[in-house]
């Protein structure tokens, strides 16, 4: 898309980006209305927290469970010098799947806030996230919990997979919670190709990457 094309079609107005993971929202979710959280000041005006939103359907695939999807990765607002590039600023959204838990009610806060972390730490060091990096928690992915799940990996969100939007290509991130023995499988073999192999394991009982906090 060029930039007279992109000044044609949006105006100033148009949350371009943010319309186009709608629209591949809509793709899986129909018209279904997600319990949308809000950052309450944007990052990009002193806010805290880079992330400007996060959605979280209720879906019944595979089994119940709650998946977030994050806006603020991506570049998500009209801007006409953007248009046409590779990828949407960082290239992705971070998404995560969570069979739900004693400890939570319908909305798992706690999941927002660890993207949020790993969206500071994006946007402070500049070091990015893509499919089959793997990354410690430091401990329980929750917080305060007695839980084996202690790291992530990254895969393509099996449903929402990757777009092409007005600013470049946004691939759709999933955040998937590994248990301590995983990780330190990992961490003897810290290669892209052994995290894809840990991933497919992980597929063949659960094809959507459904994080399980009671998983052993």
């Amino acid at each position: 898309m060029t930039q007279e094309e992109y000044k044609e079609q949006f105006s100033e107005d148009d949350a371009v980006g943010w319309m186009a993971i709608d629209e591949q929202l809509k793709t899986v979710y129909g018209d279904t209305e997600p319990r949308h959280f809000g950052s309450i000041i944007k990052y990009m005006i002193g806010g805290e927290d880079p992330i400007d939103g996060t959605s979280i359907y209720d879906s019944e695939k595979q089994e119940f469970h709650r998946h977030f999807v994050s806006y603020g990765m991506s570049e998500l607002y009209y801007d006409e010098e953007k248009a046409g590039g590779e990828f949407s600023r960082w290239g992705f959204e971070f998404t995560f799947r969570l069979k739900p838990f004693e400890g939570d009610d319908e909305n798992p806060t706690w999941v927002i806030s660890m993207m949020n972390n790993l969206a500071r730490y994006v946007f402070n060091s500049g070091n990015w996230f893509e499919v089959n990096h793997f990354v410690p928690a430091n401990g329980p992915i929750r917080l305060d919990t007695e839980t084996d799940i202690v790291a992530l990996v990254f895969a393509e969100d099996p449903e929402l997979g990757r777009i092409q939007t007005p600013h470049g290509e946004v691939t759709f991130l999933q955040m998937v919670g590994i248990t301590s023995a995983e990780l330190e499988r990992l961490k003897e073999n810290p290669t892209l190709g052994a995290v894809e192999e840990l991933i497919n394991e992980l597929r063949k009982d659960n094809p959507l990457l459904i994080t399980d906090l009671n998983r052993k």
